[in-house]
């Protein structure tokens, strides 16, 4: 069964500009959808009102039920936000448990971490840290994860090894991704959305980026 996340409706202003005023998006389970747009177009704050942390004007339905606080409802969906979020003082053996996440699994994957189960957070490096997080975040058991800049801090092996990770877990739940790294994002997507001005623009090809005023090819 096919599961969607929709939103539109959306209106959200700091001191009379308006960030968000004409959006609709739409993610479905079995796929990948990109978002783009450049510094300051309102990106983070997009995804923040989808999972409901950021009060605005709004309208966000999982298969055609409005839902008012998503982050209420982890089995729903789950946000990877651009800042840290595991506390610095936990092992991350501790980390895999709470996830209910088996580490042998992660370790296989991402050799860097063997028989480090016992580190805290704080030992590792911040591209390290937010490895843990994309993949904590990507492989528990819920229908949607939004993603605020997941490539952070990776280095060039750890983004390639991700975007298969996320090619693989969109089998089992919808993506909605941005990052500054858009490349990577345009790779992995199904469907492709620019935020432009306050609204969403749903992309045919690479010439509507460019319209849109994103980046030039």
């Amino acid at each position: 069964m096919i599961h969607t996340l929709e939103a539109d409706g959306i209106q959200l202003e700091y001191n009379t500009r308006k960030i968000l005023s004409s959006i609709y998006i739409k993610c479905e389970t079995g796929k990948i959808t990109g978002l783009l747009g450049r510094n300051g177009q309102g990106k983070s704050c997009l995804m923040k009102v989808l999972y409901g942390s950021l009060v605005a004007e709004k309208s966000v339905r999982f298969n055609n039920i409005s839902v008012i606080e998503p982050f209420k409802q982890p089995n729903l969906l789950l946000f990877l936000p651009q800042e840290n979020f595991i506390p610095k003082s936990l092992s991350i053996k501790r980390v895999f448990k709470d996830f209910d996440l088996d580490f042998n699994l992660f370790q296989e994957r991402f050799k860097e971490f063997s028989k480090r189960e016992l580190s805290r957070i704080n030992s590792f490096s911040g591209g390290e840290q937010r490895l843990i997080e994309v993949y904590v975040i990507v492989k528990s058991a819920t229908q949607f994860v939004l993603l605020d800049e997941p490539f952070t801090h990776l280095n060039p092996l750890q983004i390639e090894k991700v975007k298969e990770l996320f090619s693989e877990e969109k089998i089992n739940k919808g993506l909605l991704i941005t990052d500054h790294m858009y490349r990577h994002v345009m790779d992995i997507s199904d469907s492709l959305y620019v935020l432009s001005n306050g609204q969403t623009y749903l992309t045919k090809d690479v010439s509507d980026i460019e319209k849109y005023g994103y980046a030039k090819f």
